[in-house]
């Protein structure tokens, strides 16, 4: 079967969207949002600007630039992203004045209408609430900003610091869940005063009724090679759980998502030393019991239902051949289809924190699948509209 990819983005520079767990389209599917920077060698450098614009479905190969920010980087981008009861608006986040990660509010036609502190880390489906955490403390620099320096105390506060809920008509913040509690609940509470930690990839279920993040700790945060630890919890900080500790991370899943029903959550693993197939689980039930959604294509990547949850796509980091793949997959049968397949072409010496995953992402009604690629050299956001039904039955 064969798929037909538009490159969206125009020749004329790096551009990308960033992360997979998050809708870069408007309402009306036209419009995709994208930033463009002028590298894509080494990590940004305070002061390092991004142009964030509107890229367009109906005239492929236009950028139209609209802000600019400087708080951005190569895995997820500014965190930009349509605000859904606020037509015409998209958010995205920035240095301000004093030095403090924020997030701009910008309306098409006027600018940037509010300014929002702490900044968003990602929005709820339902568009009612936003989840903040402290970008500071992410010694990842591939997903953390060039101005938001790291703390030089490997313990935030306990009691003031944690899982910050936003209230997106209001937009008054409070935290719901701290360190404190998170350390109490921890599997491994005895080996964390000598450790660095921090939290990340924070992301709201399908019902925006809760949220999963994951708690991270090192021994060295200038080089981390940390441990793994997955926290959810209700939108008040109620019900938390741990439902994924490092036992089961320990080098063998790399990428966690909420999936097709509220408690549902989507890994690969590759707990058979088979290669990374793809599992979900109710994050309810522990001890864990998680069920094989398919076999997998063998390495690890990213994977994100449809709206419907009848298909997922599934990427792969690059082969020995540095090809990336991308893969519809069923989830009735686990059975795929290969929709694409890409050249990584990243120079030599490029930091692994500034690759170019493909990150797929759906759109709102399921007909469009954008990624970011680097493919032809330049670092580009791709275009495949699905056809209505894709034919798994001779697989």
């Amino acid at each position: 079967m064969q798929f037909n990819w538009t490159k969206l983005s125009p020749d004329d520079g790096h551009y990308f969207f960033g992360y997979y767990d998050r809708c870069p389209w408007d309402g009306s599917e036209r419009y995709h949002l994208a930033l463009k920077v002028g590298q894509c060698e080494r990590l940004p450098l305070p002061g390092e600007t991004a142009e964030i614009g509107l890229l367009d479905r109906e005239n492929p190969g236009t950028f139209t630039p609209v802000a600019t920010t400087r708080a951005w980087c190569h895995q997820q981008g500014s965190m930009t992203l349509w605000l859904k009861d606020r037509p015409g608006c998209f958010c995205y986040n920035d240095i301000d004045e004093a030095g403090r990660v924020v997030t701009r509010i910008y309306q098409l036609g006027r600018g940037v209408i509010r300014t929002v502190f702490p900044a968003f880390y990602a929005i709820s489906p339902d568009g009612r609430w936003a989840v903040s955490l402290n970008f500071a403390r992410i010694p990842r620099r591939g997903y953390s900003y060039a101005e938001a320096y790291l703390p030089a105390e490997r313990h935030p506060d306990p009691d003031s610091e944690g899982i910050t809920l936003i209230d997106l008509d209001t937009f008054e913040s409070r935290l719901i869940v701290s360190y404190r509690r998170m350390m109490e609940l921890h599997p491994c509470r005895y080996e964390l005063d000598e450790l660095y930690l921090w939290l990340n990839h924070a992301i709201f279920n399908c019902d925006s009724t809760r949220l999963l993040w994951l708690f991270r700790q090192c021994q060295d945060e200038r080089r981390p090679r940390w441990k793994t630890f997955m926290y959810t919890s209700n939108l008040d900080g109620g019900e938390l759980r741990c439902p994924l500790p490092d036992f089961y991370w320990h080098g063998m899943i790399s990428h966690q998502i909420w999936g097709r029903t509220p408690n549902e959550i989507l890994i690969d693993a590759n707990w058979r030393g088979k290669g990374s197939e793809y599992l979900v689980f109710d994050e309810r039930e522990l001890p864990l019991r998680a069920e094989r959604i398919s076999a997998g294509q063998g390495p690890m990547g990213h994977l994100v239902f449809s709206p419907d949850g009848r298909t997922m796509l599934a990427d792969t980091y690059p082969d020995a051949d540095g090809r990336q793949y991308l893969a519809l997959v069923e989830a009735a049968t686990g059975k795929l289809v290969r929709l694409g397949s890409f050249l990584h072409r990243q120079p030599a010496g490029t930091p692994g924190d500034v690759r170019c995953d493909l990150h797929p992402r759906w759109s709102q009604s399921g007909r469009f699948v954008t990624v970011d690629s680097i493919d032809d050299g330049r670092r580009g956001v791709y275009l495949l509209e699905l056809p209505p039904k894709v034919d798994f039955s001779s697989i």
